[in-house]
Parts: C-alpha cells; structure tokens; sequence
C-alpha cells in the first residue's frame, strides 16, 4: 500500500478515538454517607436554609393544594350525567315519571 493510504488510514482512525468537546475522565463524587451531602451543624444550632427552599416549598405544596381544590370543584362533564339529565327532560315533557313506583294493586 501506498504512504498515503496508511497515513489516511492512520489519520481516520486517531479521529474515531479523539473526543469531541471532552473535558477528561468523568467526575465521581465518593459518597459520604450524608444527607445530600450536607454536614450536620454542631449541637445546639440550627440548619441554615438556602434562599431558594421556602419558596420551593410554598410553591410545590401550594399548587398541590390550589390543585385538590379545583378537582374538588370540577364540573360533572361525563357522557351519563348529560344522559340522565336529556332522559328526564324527555320523560317529563311526555308526562311520564322517570322514578320507578310499584303499582298498588294486588296480584
């Protein structure tokens, strides 16, 4: 084969092992057995929240409860509910009783 050809071949496949946009080995953050990675303060002091915590926390458990109120308060939109309500219109403008009354007399 020719120098060029095994050059080329030489080039190619150096392409095919670099990494693009690379930035070395990936990181590995050992564990350490805490809580999100966060030390326990020292007795008798208190956990410093970030900034960001009460309003996540306003906002998640808020829209989850301004979510349960509007479920609760959703309209029956169903396909029975509109049919009940259509067949006893009907059955009222025909003059018939749409709610079963067993007859009086004796068999």
């Amino acid at each position: 084969m020719s120098a060029a050809i095994l050059s080329r071949r030489a080039c190619l496949s150096r392409l095919r092992n670099v990494r693009s946009a690379s930035h070395g080995a990936p990181q590995y953050n050992e564990p350490t057995g805490l809580l999100f990675g966060e030390k326990p303060p020292p007795p008798g002091h208190r956990r410093i929240k970030e900034p960001w915590e009460n309003l996540w926390y306003w906002g998640m458990y808020g829209s989850m409860g301004v979510g349960a109120v509007l479920l609760y308060f959703k309209p029956d939109t169903s396909i029975q509910t509109w049919a009940l309500k259509e067949a006893k219109q009907r059955m009222e403008e025909r003059g018939e009783k749409y709610k079963y009354e067993p007859s009086s007399s004796q068999a």
